[in-house]
């Protein structure tokens, strides 16, 4: 898989998982952003698995102020503030049916209807989304859209369990290293020590 193979086509994408959580998925879609025109715009994740039903679609898709109890004011959803960019929706297969339709819709029209709101809004948002669900029986079963799984299957890219890709376990350490070290402001430990730093061992016991 190269993101870089992806990144130029305007196309949604679908990550399929294989085995256990934990591959990366979001540095995938991030990979993929990073090396789209798309770059310099936002790049944006939502986990729809932890989205309550009744606030997914404002949560994707945003809602006018009254649009029911509770809602004081205008509320901008993820599609809109994604404008430009990309929309990472992980565990899509957890999405509703009713959302998956309002999902639908967006990709198949370019644009969006917040709740309560009769104005439509022309979003410009490249989908990734990613599931370890079999979506092809979850349309069996009548719980996935089929029409929405040929939108989201644009370009489809399966993610191994890291167990078969040991080789990257060095890479993915020594990200996530450079990311921790970053944000205490250490990120100079990992800079090779300078010339004369370090003493031939030889010299220390003489020393």
């Amino acid at each position: 898989m190269s993101a870089a193979r992806v990144a130029d086509l305007q196309v949604p994408v679908l990550l399929r998982l294989r085995g256990e959580t934990g591959v990366g998925k979001e540095r995938v879609a991030q990979a993929i952003h990073q090396a789209s025109p798309r770059a310099g715009r936002p790049c944006l994740a939502v986990n729809m698995a932890v989205l309550a039903p009744n606030t997914a679609a404002s949560e994707l898709f945003g809602h006018a102020r009254g649009s029911f109890t509770g809602a004081h004011q205008r509320h901008v959803g993820l599609f809109e503030r994604a404008h430009g960019g990309t929309l990472f929706l992980d565990e899509i297969g957890d999405m509703s049916m009713e959302v998956q339709a309002m999902l639908l819709r967006a990709l198949e029209t370019g644009t969006i209807l917040p709740l309560g709101d009769s104005e439509q809004r022309a979003v410009d948002v490249r989908v990734i989304a990613a599931t370890d669900v079999d979506l092809e029986q979850a349309v069996a079963q009548g719980r996935f859209r089929a029409p929405l799984l040929h939108r989201l299957q644009g370009y489809i890219i399966t993610i191994p369990p890291l167990r078969q890709s040991r080789e990257d376990i060095p890479r993915l350490l020594l990200h996530f290293l450079r990311e921790e070290l970053a944000q205490i402001g250490e990120l100079s430990r990992l800079e090779p020590p300078a010339a004369g730093a370090l003493r031939h061992p030889e010299e220390l016991q003489g020393g």
